[in-house]
This record gives C-alpha cells, sequence and structure tokens, in this order.
C-alpha cells in the first residue's frame, strides 16, 4: 500500500486523536470522517429487507396524523 505523509497543526492532531479509536489508524479516521456520504439511494438499497411491526407502523400513522392537525408555525417578528 503508498503512503503519503501531510503535516498538520496540532489543534487537527488533536481533533483527529480525540476521534481515534483502539485498533484505529488516523488514515481510518479520516476516511470515515470525511469519506463518501450517506446518501438517498443507499436508504432505498436497504428498504427492502425493512420489515416494520403492525404496532410501529399505526406510531408512525399517528404522529403524522398528530402533525397535520398541529403544525408548526414561523414565529411573527
Amino acid at each position: 500500500m503508498a503512503v503519503k505523509t501531510i503535516t498538520i497543526d496540532l489543534t487537527a492532531y488533536e481533533t483527529l486523536s480525540r476521534l481515534k479509536r483502539q485498533g484505529q489508524s488516523f488514515s481510518d479516521v479520516i476516511k470515515n470522517e470525511l469519506g463518501r456520504r450517506k446518501r438517498a439511494s443507499d436508504l432505498l438499497v436497504g428498504l427492502d429487507s425493512l420489515s416494520l411491526s403492525r404496532r410501529t407502523l399505526a406510531g408512525i400513522d399517528g404522529q403524522v396524523k398528530a402533525r397535520r392537525q398541529s403544525r408548526a408555525r414561523a414565529a411573527r417578528i
């Protein structure tokens, strides 16, 4: 595996150190934090295997109905 050496200031190093977990390299931390971001298409891939109970679906339905009855409004200034 090819490697590159970079220079970072102490604040950046301390930030990386706080994020680093046992067994992780600094490269792992950087890739985890700055790597590819999740997108809606990633969620769609997993939807086929998603299974929700009737109770959960009823709870979601109840929340949607409650929000329709009491919608949030912008503050008047």
